[in-house]
């Protein structure tokens, strides 16, 4: 069965996943708001979390064409939609904004922000649906490469304080934007290729 995939589109969409996960912008976060637990404790709470955010974005993923259904939107509107989202998210990531630092919580960060919205975030959720919806048939393959990009973006966030001690902020902050840029560059293509079928639908 694995076999028969297109590889080529797995990888792609994983890549594509873990840009819009952005594990290296979301390191100084969790870094922050799990400064007060030990390590055994982050451990705990970023393999949770991570748990957490697969199982939304899975549900997200396998409901995608019957949540359009229902809400009656096209396949062009989505990628328009998504393109647009991914765009905002890229320009941010290149250029971030100078946020005041993360509050220390008192309490376990429960679900939010850290499984949702930081990982399962609306334009994650936005592009599985999108996904999902435009060929249904190779709904394996896209969830080949929702574990493939979970995988590689749990795997940054459990390492996220050796990997904040040794890049720091300005060495993670010159990768994520980075990886902006080449989620740019596939948030044009996603609202090009949304525009020219919604202007083939009135050829």
């Amino acid at each position: 069965m694995l076999m028969q995939f297109n590889w080529a589109d797995v990888l792609s969409l994983a890549v594509t996943l873990f840009f819009v996960m952005d594990p290296l912008g979301n390191t100084p976060v969790f870094h922050a708001i799990l400064k007060q637990y030990q390590p055994r404790q982050k451990m705990q709470i970023i393999t949770r979390e991570m748990l957490i955010a697969f199982i939304i974005l899975l549900a997200f993923l396998v409901t995608g064409t019957k949540i359009l259904g229902f809400l009656g939107l096209s396949q062009p509107s989505l990628s328009i939609a998504g393109g647009i989202l991914l765009f905002i998210i890229a320009i941010r990531m290149v250029f971030p904004l100078n946020l005041p630092a993360a509050v220390e919580n008192e309490s376990d960060p429960f679900i939010v922000p850290l499984a949702m919205p930081l990982v399962a975030g609306p334009s994650t959720i936005a592009l599985l649906i999108l996904q999902a919806n435009s060929e249904p048939e190779r709904l394996n393959e896209w969830i080949v490469s929702l574990v493939l990009a979970w995988i590689m973006t749990t795997a940054i966030l459990v390492s996220s304080a050796y990997l904040f001690k040794f890049f720091g902020t300005k060495g993670l902050r010159s990768l994520e934007r980075l990886m902006g840029m080449l989620l740019i560059l596939i948030a044009v293509q996603m609202l090009l290729d949304g525009i020219a079928d919604y202007v083939q639908g009135f050829l």
